[in-house]
Order: C-alpha cells, then sequence, then structure tokens
C-alpha cells in the first residue's frame, strides 16, 4: 500500500469543534488539504467566517457552523444538519476548549488568591468543565449517535499533556477537564471498538494558538515555556497536521484507546 493510500481522506465527511483557530483549524485544514469536505464548527462566528472564507479561498470543500459545544442541543443540531447534507460522518475531531485562567501560581511567581482552591467558585466550576469536559462528552455522543449504524468512524478528542501532569499557574478545572476526558476517550473506544470506530486523542503541549487570548505568543509567557522544553520552542498549530491526519486515516486502523503526547519533549523536562 502506498503513502497516498494509507493516509487518504479523500471525500470523507469531517466535523472539527472548536475549528475556527489554533489547534482545531489546523486539524480541519490538514483534511481539506487532502481532500475531505470538511465542516467547521466554532462559538465564535466572526473568527469562523473568517477561516471558511481563507480555506474556501484555495479551493477547499470547508464550510462553517455556529455550534456551542456546552449545549448537546447545539451539537446535535449541528451533526444532524451535516448528516441530512451529507449522507455520513467520518470523521470527527472533539477540540473545543478554552483556558481556565490562572492557578495557585500567579504569573509574576507569588500566590495566587483567585486562584487558590478554597476560592474556586461554583460558576467557573461548571462553566469550565461545561466547555471542557461536557463539549467532549456531547461531540462523542453525537458521533457515536451517527457512526454506530454505519459501521465506522474516526473520533479525535483534543485533551493536553495538562491530564498528565500539574503545574501551579494554569487553573485548577482545567486539569481536572483534562484528565476526565482522557479517561472518557478511552472509556468510548472500549465501547464503540465492536462498532469499527477508532477513539483516540491529541495532547497537545504549548502551541501558538488563540486560548487565553493568546497568551503564547506574549513574549515574557513564551520565554518561560521555551526555556522548560528540551527544544527551546513552542509549537506551530500546522506541527499537529500530521498527527491529526494520522489518527482520522486507515493508517490508525489498529489504533484506538490510545492518548498521543506532541509536546517536544516538556513533559522530560528541559535538558540544559
Amino acid at each position: 500500500m502506498s503513502v497516498t493510500q494509507l493516509f487518504d481522506v479523500r471525500n470523507q465527511v469531517c466535523i472539527v469543534t472548536g475549528g475556527a483557530s489554533g489547534i482545531g483549524l489546523a486539524c480541519g485544514e490538514a483534511m481539506a488539504e487532502n481532500g475531505a469536505r470538511v465542516f467547521l464548527g466554532d462559538v465564535d462566528s466572526r473568527r469562523l467566517d473568517f477561516a471558511v472564507e481563507r480555506l474556501c479561498s484555495r479551493g477547499l470543500k470547508v464550510e462553517g457552523r455556529v455550534l456551542d459545544v456546552s449545549s448537546r442541543a447545539s451539537v446535535a443540531s449541528v451533526f444532524d444538519e451535516v448528516l441530512e447534507l451529507t449522507g455520513r460522518l467520518d470523521v470527527v475531531f472533539a477540540n473545543a476548549g478554552v483556558d481556565v485562567g490562572e492557578g495557585f501560581i500567579a504569573r509574576d511567581g507569588s500566590r495566587s488568591v483567585e486562584g487558590a482552591l478554597e476560592n474556586i467558585t461554583e460558576q467557573h466550576w461548571r462553566k469550565y468543565l461545561g466547555i471542557n469536559l461536557d463539549g467532549v462528552l456531547h461531540t462523542l455522543q453525537e458521533a457515536a449517535r451517527h457512526m454506530k449504524p454505519q459501521g465506522s468512524g474516526k473520533i479525535i478528542v483534543t485533551t493536553s499533556i495538562a491530564s498528565l501532569c500539574n503545574v501551579g499557574g494554569v487553573g485548577t478545572s482545567y486539569f481536572a477537564a483534562k484528565a476526565a476526558a482522557s479517561h472518557l476517550m478511552r472509556q468510548a473506544a472500549l465501547e464503540l471498538a465492536r462498532y469499527n470506530i477508532q477513539v483516540n486523542a491529541i495532547a497537545p503541549g504549548a502551541f501558538a494558538t488563540n486560548i487565553a487570548n493568546g497568551h503564547v505568543r506574549d513574549p515574557e509567557f513564551r520565554r518561560l515555556l521555551e526555556s522548560s522544553n528540551p527544544q527551546h520552542r513552542v509549537a506551530d498549530p500546522e506541527e499537529i497536521k500530521g498527527l491529526a491526519l494520522l489518527l482520522a486515516s486507515g493508517a490508525s486502523s489498529f489504533i484506538t484507546g490510545t492518548e498521543i503526547v506532541i509536546d517536544g519533549g516538556s513533559l522530560l523536562g528541559p535538558a540544559d
């Protein structure tokens, strides 16, 4: 089998949540560049329109849908519309997520009162788990609902290295949500294997995206991230494309329930 055949996603139908920017957009772009029909879903309609216009100007088959992953009704509406238009659903990227603010360590290295464990409000907890965890559940549910009858499918969840480690500078609810999403992915993989549906996760480290208003692009914060990475750099979203294509294509036909870290070695710690 040739490489082209192995990674062939031509004419597949793909939905990407959180697809208007960053990692989600890069995943959708990778699929569209290789012949898939891609639907980008995002709550930010302005950014979504810009992304779709840019990709369509290149001749790619991309459409946008306003989608709020914290609402299962919103997710269901978009999935139903896509199925009505195309008659199938091959690949879903459950990517939507948001940063939750600082943790118990503030940017200047001091202890944060707002981020302290005892000061996490119920409103904050529910809001961010509603997006970062419930959003994954809703996407998995709707993907399963449509993929099980056709007996095939690929679902890729964006988790984070936060599901595997802890640091003080990131809000507590983010770690809880990402760790839970990782375990939820494995449970879904176990259940859906019978239906020839592979479910996996991508666990990114530091990528230069718009999350938290693009704080990774702040020179001071970026230098901090780079100093803790053995490659001394932050990744560009383009660097997610190869892994996204692997997990969306037939090349990963015997991979399921796996969380693949893509962090430039950050979990290893600094080398020098």
